[in-house]
Formats: structure tokens, C-alpha cells, sequence
């Protein structure tokens, strides 16, 4: 008897460059590669009114695939429409797909690029702060389905990463809150990063904003370099993620805000069964509430979290939780002591 071992190994590059006015710098060289096949612009219709002009003028004639904007769209619908219009458009294997616009459309995106032909390039132009800080950085590729956040996924790294602050200057306000809900978990879980954003001034400010924002990318780039298939360390970029999915799915908040809340009911969860560094505790509750900017405590439908992908036991719920500055533990409770626990966090948070 003979036995092989094939193992995986991923030898793709992915590169990401922060600095303002790349957009045009990157992408301008790349039209003509782009032009007869070799590439597709696939971006929502909120982004596509707001930088038309922009597109034409350096990628005018580049075929583009307009999604209707919004997560609700995030579905196999859209992705399967897209993949056809990638057929249409005649990509071949060394064709590229630029993802332009949030999180919705690099999850999209990325997917229908490591789907079609099995696997071709990928350039993530991530337009919001949510974007350029989290979804657009890691590799992680998603559609919705069955009224479960991301469950028919892959991962998938974007061979580049034009992150431009250019874009932050159209975001209202909420969208900038929305993207501080994964800055500040990223504090949360690096020392350094957590002492300038509890010194910042003004967290919403968009020069401090355009200077961390390469900082957040760098330090969850650590993060995916070392666990690239989310086996162990890149857990810790779920915290607040579980009890805030939940949020997500019950209420009108934005991905960030749910982020948030969920990073105020599980600190307060680990420090029920960890030791935890009480000063810093109190002082991510601070910053979480600066970004919160008040608001009254979200709709709380717990049985959400038993969809969580992180679960790994029936009935129960996983958890990465904060225990101090840079430091995460997993928690796993039965459901009904998580639902318990949290119930009781909410009484004495609102």
C-alpha cells in the first residue's frame, strides 16, 4: 500500500499600501491590463454614483458590475450574478476582479475571485473605514445564507490592498463610528495601539484617522500572517464579535456599534470568570462609550449567537474575551449561562 500526503500551501502574496491619492497612483497603470478581458471593477451603487467621474477617468472602458448597495444584498444572488457577469466580460485565469467599496463588496468580491476558474486575482480598494481596517485585510471571503452572517465563505488573500484616506472624506459620521468599533477592539488587543486611542483627542478626527489607520492594518497583518486559517491566535480578532453579531441581527445598528456593545457585555463577561486587569476594563468602557456617543443599549435576541460560526459545541456558545491590554482568552458557557450572564451585564450597564 502506498500513501501520499498532499498538504495546502498558499503561496500568494498580498500587499497592502496605505497612503493618500494611491487609488489613482495604483490603478491608473493598470487600465490597460485591465481593457479585453483582463479585468472586471465590481462595486455597489452607492459608491459607483459618488465616484463615477472618478472611475472613467482612470479606468475608463474597464467593464464594471454595479451591486445594489447594502447587506441585505450580500447573498448568493448577487455573488452568482457578478461570476456571470465576470463570464460575460471574458476574464480568463490571469484576469483580475478590484473590489471598490466596503465590506459588502470585498466580501462579495473576494469570493467571486476565488470562485471563478477556480481562483484569480483580487485587488481590494476598501472606501470606508470599516473597510480598510478590518474586512479588507485577512483574507476572509463571504456571502450571507440562510439568515446567517457569512456562512458560505472562503478564505482568500487579495493579491493587493490600496487603502486611500482619500475615501474617509465622504463617510458620515456613523460610517466613521462604524469602522472605530474595529479600531478599538484592535486597541483592545494591542498595548500600544490601546494608549493612543485613549489619548487621542478626538477619535473621529480624520488626520488622526488617516495616521492609525495603517497602524490597525499592520497590527491585524501580524495577526493573519502567524494564523492565516483562524486555528488559534486569530481568534482574538473575534472579540466582541459574538455577542455583537448577535446585536447585528436583531437591530439597525451598524456592524461597528454591535462591535462595540459586544466588547462592553463581554469584558464584563471575563471578568466573571478570568482575572482581569480592572483599570483596563474600565478604561475600554470609556473608550467604547466615547465612540457610542451615547444611544440607548440595543435589542438583546441571544439565541442569535448559537449561529456564530466560532461555536464548537452544540448548545453552547465560544467566545474570545478581553482580559487586558493585549491579552485574550477563549470562553465557552452553555447557552443558557451565557443568556443568564449577559441579561445581568445589561441591568447594570443601562
Amino acid at each position: 500500500m502506498k500513501r501520499f500526503v498532499i498538504r495546502e500551501r498558499d503561496t500568494r502574496e498580498s500587499v497592502v499600501v496605505c497612503r493618500k491619492n494611491i487609488f489613482s497612483a495604483e490603478l491608473a497603470p493598470m487600465r490597460g491590463e485591465l481593457l479585453g478581458g483582463g479585468g472586471i471593477l465590481f462595486t455597489d451603487s452607492n459608491v459607483y454614483a459618488l465616484y463615477k467621474p472618478l472611475l472613467e477617468k482612470y479606468l475608463g472602458g474597464v467593464p464594471v458590475f454595479v451591486m445594489p448597495a447594502g447587506e441585505a444584498h450580500k447573498n448568493e444572488e448577487t455573488l452568482f450574478k457578478l461570476l456571470k457577469g465576470m463570464q460575460e466580460a471574458k476574464l480568463r485565469r490571469n484576469s483580475r476582479l478590484i473590489a471598490l467599496g466596503g465590506g459588502v463588496v470585498g466580501d462579495v468580491g473576494g469570493l467571486a475571485a476565488s470562485l471563478y476558474m477556480r481562483g484569480i486575482s483580487c485587488v481590494q480598494v476598501p472606501t470606508t473605514l470599516l473597510a480598510q481596517v478590518d474586512s479588507s485585510v485577512g483574507g476572509k471571503t463571504a456571502v450571507d445564507f440562510g439568515g446567517v452572517k457569512n456562512l458560505i465563505g472562503a478564505f482568500s488573500q487579495p493579491a493587493r490592498v490600496i487603502a486611500d484616506p482619500l475615501f474617509l472624506e465622504t463617510l458620515p459620521r456613523r460610517e466613521l463610528k462604524c469602522g472605530l468599533g474595529e479600531i478599538v477592539k484592535h486597541g483592545a488587543l494591542s498595548a500600544p495601539l490601546f494608549e493612543t486611542l485613549t489619548a487621542a483627542p478626538d477619535l473621529f478626527d480624520l488626520g488622526f484617522l488617516a495616521k492609525i489607520v495603517p497602524e490597525n492594518i499592520a497590527f491585524k497583518a501580524s495577526v493573519v500572517r502567524r494564523d492565516p486559517r483562524e486555528k488559534g491566535l486569530r481568534r482574538c480578532l473575534n472579540l466582541g464579535h459574538t455577542t455583537g453579531h448577535a446585536i447585528e441581527l436583531c437591530s439597525d445598528l451598524s456592524h461597528g456599534e454591535c462591535v462595540l456593545w459586544g466588547l462592553l457585555f463581554e469584558s464584563r463577561l471575563a471578568a466573571r470568570h478570568f482575572d482581569t486587569d480592572k483599570a483596563f476594563s474600565d478604561a475600554l468602557t470609556s473608550l467604547c462609550f466615547r465612540v457610542l456617543e451615547g444611544g440607548e443599549r440595543p435589542p438583546l435576541d441571544l439565541r442569535k449567537a448559537l449561529l456564530d460560526k466560532k461555536n464548537t459545541s452544540s448548545g453552547a456558545v465560544t467566545l474570545a474575551v478581553p482580559v487586558a491590554a493585549g491579552q485574550f482568552e477563549i470562553l465557552e458557557l452553555p447557552f443558557a449561562r451565557y443568556e443568564e450572564e449577559i441579561g445581568r451585564i445589561a441591568e447594570e450597564l443601562c
